[in-house]
């Protein structure tokens, strides 16, 4: 095990060398062009604005709300999923509100969230959370459906109750999956801030992606990109981890 952690760290590490490479060559000899910045000019200017503390206040502004209407989001959207897997009338009443709803992007609704909310921090947030639910509906909903009728069956021959057999077989069970949509619904979260913090923001990495453009800072929406990149791998990394940790206990493969 540790040595496949290690295999797999180095792969990491060595898909991101040949990222960067591949980068540096395009910039150097075939764009050749201002407006795209190579790696290492970049990286020069990622250090000015960590040293001036500017990046890690955007970061932190953006992964605040992304985390806020994230887990927001996941709080609403499991336990729709868990009706909707669970109960025939509530999947017919609630489905077709998900289906209709998750085809309207979080994008179309910027308007509707600065009518309702102002162009404060609830917007975004509303935002983040609209992004995320249905994903997590869904695939809740899903995990529910996919539970194995041998399982309920030898519970209820065992004289589980319909709620134990809910709580103690169909729950536990579908966790992978839950976590596999939140996984799904935070690369989602990640796509809809850049579009939310451009909403009157002070601050974020949307806003920096922003006044970047405004001012033709290119070197600055290169390191807006890459700071996005890294922290969705980082968060995705950490819930395949989690999947894994509760997929191993149910022989669910990820």
């Amino acid at each position: 095990m540790h040595t496949d952690r290690l295999a797999t760290v180095a792969g990491y590490i060595a898909g991101f060398a040949l990222l960067f490479l591949v980068w540096h060559l395009a910039s150097a000899f075939v764009v050749k062009s201002i407006l795209f910045p190579g790696p290492l000019p970049v990286l020069e200017r990622a250090l000015v604005l960590i040293e001036d503390n500017i990046l890690q206040e955007q970061i932190v502004a953006s992964m605040r709300r992304i985390l806020q209407g994230f887990l927001l989001g996941s709080a609403i959207g499991i336990p729709i999923g868990l009706a909707i897997g669970s109960f025939k009338p509530v999947r017919w009443l609630l489905e077709p509100w998900t289906e209709f709803f998750r085809f309207i992007p979080a994008v179309a609704m910027i308007a509707v969230a600065v009518i309702w909310f102002g162009i404060g921090e609830e917007s975004k947030i509303f935002l983040i959370a609209y992004t995320t639910v249905f994903v997590v509906v869904i695939a809740t909903a899903a995990g529910v459906g996919a539970v194995g009728r041998d399982k309920i069956r030898a519970a209820q021959c065992l004289g589980a109750s319909r709620f134990q057999v809910f709580a103690l077989v169909a729950l536990p069970a579908t966790v992978p999956d839950i976590l596999t949509g939140m996984r799904l619904a935070m690369a989602n979260a990640f796509v809809t801030i850049v579009a939310a913090e451009l909403i009157a923001s002070n601050d974020g990495l949307g806003k920096l992606l922003w006044d970047a453009r405004l001012f033709m800072q290119i070197e600055d929406i290169f390191v807006a990109l890459v700071a996005l990149g890294l922290l969705g791998f980082t968060t995705d990394r950490v819930f395949r981890f989690l999947i894994r940790a509760f997929a191993g206990r149910f022989n669910v493969t990820v």
